[in-house]
């Protein structure tokens, strides 16, 4: 008998062999057990009557009904039932199509296994878990700005000490920093002197220095 927290998954793609491969990729995870598998859109919305899986991992290029149309008649016939898109197609259109549709994740197959099982949860939680690409293709096609990927800073920098040694870098005084970022001059001591120990610099020169180094400030011309 299937554990409560076990969620039951149908896999929909035409190709036998991702198709059998995602079933053994799912069956390694003790958290799915894959119920069943369809061949086309219209083969899994009847599995889906069948079976009523707690998700479908759906392919979209799929012959015949494909995995768009079968994820609005999924949506409308079986609400319970969960998709999670998982395509070779990361374009606008098929994007925006299913998840109109009514999919609650996508996902392009480049998606690791940790990717796959956490879009499989979330879409049965009723979040929607997007691919990175696809989120950032989602933003543009809105018309707001992508946020770059965060950057990592050296040697256990903060942000604020970032920000403190790029306007050292910039010729700034204590003082004017403390203007600058809206904190007193002893604040800006503290992470003067933090920023010091942990870029090794015994002086603003070297903490420059360091600065044009690691990328930390930007380069002119």
């Amino acid at each position: 008998m299937t554990a409560p927290d076990v969620l039951r998954v149908l896999v929909a793609d035409d190709q036998t062999i991702v198709r059998d491969g995602l079933v053994a990729l799912l069956g390694l995870l003790p958290e799915f057990e894959v119920v069943g598998t369809a061949g086309d859109g219209a083969q899994a919305v009847a599995r889906v009557a069948e079976l009523a899986p707690d998700v479908v991992l759906m392919d979209l290029g799929m012959p015949g009904v494909d995995g768009v149309e079968a994820t609005r008649r999924l949506a409308a016939e079986h609400p319970d039932t969960a998709v999670v898109v998982l395509t070779t197609y990361a374009d606008d259109a098929s994007i925006l199509g299913a998840l109109q549709a009514g999919a609650r994740g996508y996902l392009t197959k480049s998606a690791g296994r940790a990717d796959i099982a956490r879009a499989l949860q979330g879409a049965v939680a009723r979040q929607v878990v997007l691919d990175a690409d696809v989120q950032a293709r989602l933003l543009r096609a809105a018309g707001t700005p992508v946020p770059p990927p965060p950057v990592e800073l050296p040697d256990g920098l903060t942000e604020r000490e970032a920000e403190v040694l790029r306007l050292i870098a910039a010729g700034r005084s204590n003082q004017e920093v403390a203007r600058e970022l809206v904190v007193s001059v002893a604040t800006v001591k503290t992470h003067v002197n933090h920023l010091f120990a942990k870029t090794g610099s015994r002086d603003r020169a070297q903490a420059v220095a360091y600065a044009h180094a690691h990328g930390l400030v930007p380069r002119s011309g």
